[in-house]
């Protein structure tokens, strides 16, 4: 048996799961998207686009400001870590930052729903303490409840990729730095950022991606209009069993989600270049 032969047969089965359980399904999708009444047409999307535009603006708005407040996070947390002076501090923030990572995201909806309400621990904690009066009290059950919980779950992840890309950064350039008066802030933005700039980017895309997929948080958190592409997706199928503009959304979000991905291979490609 020739070397090329036995290798086909080595991936073969790995293949065949991909084939089977991703590139069908997906084309499966696809295909259904298009088919109107037994017949292809873009009905599937017009009826998308009139009754969801707002919804697909929405998402894209939310995702992306949860992205940039990540990446702010992210390289916070990171940069304290390379470069804090306080021992027990850095100890202390490196034991807790990861917690959220181990938590599903229907559970940090619930943790978040309880915390976030009118009457929630957030508001009865300022009450508590004279910050703020029962009238004054509001609900944070809405879009801003929806960036809180992504960005509290996502950040531990992201910051874990550019801690350690921090880490591996040649010290010698940051003590240098430093030995000529630069502040902190300036090594992580002018030093540390760029030399972590790929992996940062890595870990806020599949943010990104991981994001646009999740359902459970704007179920529990934002049950108004507009909502995210993925609670639309739920009720269209589950309310009304239409498939067809069901899986129309569900490859609007498949552009989206390869439209950042595209971003990165980009510049992945022009780094190699």
């Amino acid at each position: 048996m020739s070397k090329r032969l036995l290798g086909l047969l080595l991936v073969l089965p790995a293949l065949a799961v991909i084939v089977l359980l991703f590139i069908l399904p997906l084309v499966m999708s696809a295909v259904g998207a298009f088919q109107v009444d037994g017949a292809f047409g873009w009905g599937n999307f017009a009826k998308t686009f009139d009754l969801y535009t707002k919804d697909i603006v929405f998402s894209v708005v939310i995702i992306a400001l949860s992205t940039v407040l990540i990446g702010i996070a992210s390289i916070a947390i990171g940069g304290y870590l390379t470069l804090g002076e306080h021992p027990v501090a850095v100890a202390i923030l490196r034991f807790l930052y990861r917690w959220p990572m181990f938590i599903p995201f229907i559970v940090v909806g619930q943790i978040l729903r309880t915390f976030l309400a009118k009457n929630g621990m957030m508001n009865n904690t300022f009450i508590s303490l004279g910050l703020l009066t029962p009238l004054d009290a509001q609900s944070f059950l809405d879009w801003r409840g929806i960036v809180i919980a992504f960005v509290w779950k996502q950040t531990p992840f992201v910051a874990l990729l550019v801690a350690g890309a921090m880490a591996s950064v040649n010290r010698d350039t940051i003590e240098a730095a430093r030995n000529l008066g630069a502040s902190r802030l300036r090594v992580l933005i002018e030093i540390l950022v760029p030399q972590v700039a790929m992996t940062l980017t890595v870990g806020l895309i599949l943010s990104f991606v991981t994001m646009m997929s999740v359902l459970s948080v704007p179920l529990m958190i934002n049950a108004q209009s507009p909502t995210m592409l993925t609670a639309d997706i739920a009720f269209r199928v589950n309310s009304y069993g239409d498939y067809g503009v069901a899986n129309a959304l569900g490859l609007v979000s498949l552009v989206l989600a390869s439209s950042v991905a595209w971003i990165y291979l980009r510049a992945s490609l022009k780094e190699r270049a």
